[in-house]
């Protein structure tokens, strides 16, 4: 094809990152697989998303979901770079597209280069792919194509959680007990119900859960490790981050809600993985009652083409009936970052998404009663509830 042929994408553009040290290009024949999200056939109306009316995935997929003819003109254009093309789901309106570099960047217009960088909240750093600047679509695809994941596979989301120092933990509740305080109707369990729990990094192991909850007096609920795009449940890889958050999720669902079923999706931290994620816990069947999410990044971190992405992807849950819970920091209104200014996380920030800011809590362990509650905020190095 030649330079005429192609169009800028809207919203993909990347920005640099602080700190990265660059490695070099990217071996043109290293295999890499893409996300590429396609339009809706038809918008998803806000009754859908904002009230309690809920349509069926059938319903969604047929009606909201990807136009057939834009899967087949996506395919058929994408093939004839050397690319296998497979569509994920017509109702979550993806295509895995797989190639050499060298054919993603002549179907893409992306140079992508090697780069190591900060591991978001972790100490150590990580390496990955790298592109600044704008991505182009071939000139059919446009207005088809409204996102396309994974060429740049840099870290994006940190899990919010916080340590208290010893010194600070004056006093700590069990879930059941906080459960309780804020009035959870006696008698059910969630027994029926399916909880997905989006993970990116860590893991649990069998032994981790039943300490724990043998120490509640509770059987161990039934959780099933789910892999989206290669990620993998990997306990010890992050004990004192990601391990945390991932046994901080499973506990807190499974003491509160022990009938229910957990399934935890564990996905590379990246704007696909978490895309993916949130997409592969949606259309699962049976559907979720909610999908909870411990991770975030500012939302300038995430690229516009990304956040519409997920945007859609958190209104098709919400049109399903899944609640969608998401943690909105713990670095208070800076978000973590250092610029003087205020910033929001995402995607707590969402409008299709429930976003959950941390309290400091004083109840009575045995009747349950709430004698405060106020906003956490134990200043700079101790933690805050997220802005926004």
């Amino acid at each position: 094809m030649t330079s005429g042929s192609f169009v800028p994408l809207a919203g993909s553009e990347r920005s640099a990152i602080s700190g990265v040290q660059d490695l070099g290009p990217v071996s043109d024949q290293e295999r890499v697989e893409v996300t590429v999200v396609l339009r809706r056939q038809a918008e998803l109306p806000d009754e859908l998303v904002l009230t309690p009316e809920v349509i069926s995935p059938g319903e969604l997929g047929d009606t909201y979901g990807a136009e057939p003819s834009d899967i087949e003109l996506a395919r058929d254009t994408l093939s004839g770079f050397g690319l296998d093309v497979t569509p994920v789901e017509d109702g979550s309106r993806r295509l895995k597209v797989a190639g050499t570099v060298s054919a993603l960047s002549q179907a893409f217009g992306v140079n992508l280069r090697q780069a190591r960088s900060p591991e978001l909240g972790g100490s150590g750093d990580v390496e990955h792919r790298y592109r600044e600047g704008a991505l182009q679509v071939p000139a059919a695809l446009d207005g088809v194509v409204i996102a396309v994941l994974g060429l740049d596979n840099r870290p994006q989301v940190r899990a919010q959680i916080r340590t208290a120092a010893a010194a600070a933990a004056t006093t700590s509740y069990t879930p059941v007990q906080v459960a309780q305080a804020y009035q959870f109707p006696a008698g059910t369990d969630g027994t029926g119900q399916t909880i997905a729990i989006l993970e990116f990094g860590g893991g649990f192991s069998t032994s981790d859960l039943q300490t724990y909850f043998s120490g509640l007096g509770l059987a161990v609920p039934s959780v099933t490790a789910a892999s989206v795009d290669g990620g993998a449940n990997a306990p010890g890889s992050d004990p004192t981050g990601a391990d945390g958050e991932v046994l901080l999720d499973i506990e807190v669902a499974g003491a509160t809600a022990p009938g229910a079923a957990q399934v935890v999706y564990f996905a590379p931290n990246t704007d696909q993985g978490f895309i993916d994620a949130i997409a592969d816990a949606a259309h699962a069947s049976p559907t979720p009652t909610v999908i909870s999410i411990s991770w975030g990044g500012p939302e300038e971190s995430w690229s516009d083409q990304s956040r519409t992405a997920l945007d859609q992807a958190l209104s098709d849950a919400a049109a399903l009936g899944i609640t969608v819970t998401v943690a909105s920091g713990d670095n208070g209104s800076s978000d973590g970052e250092k610029d003087g200014k205020n910033h929001c996380d995402y995607p707590a920030s969402s409008p299709y998404a429930l976003g959950c800011g941390g309290t400091r809590l004083e109840a009575s362990t045995s009747t349950g009663t709430i004698s405060s509650e106020t906003v956490w905020n134990d200043g700079s190095s101790g933690g805050a509830t997220g802005g926004g």
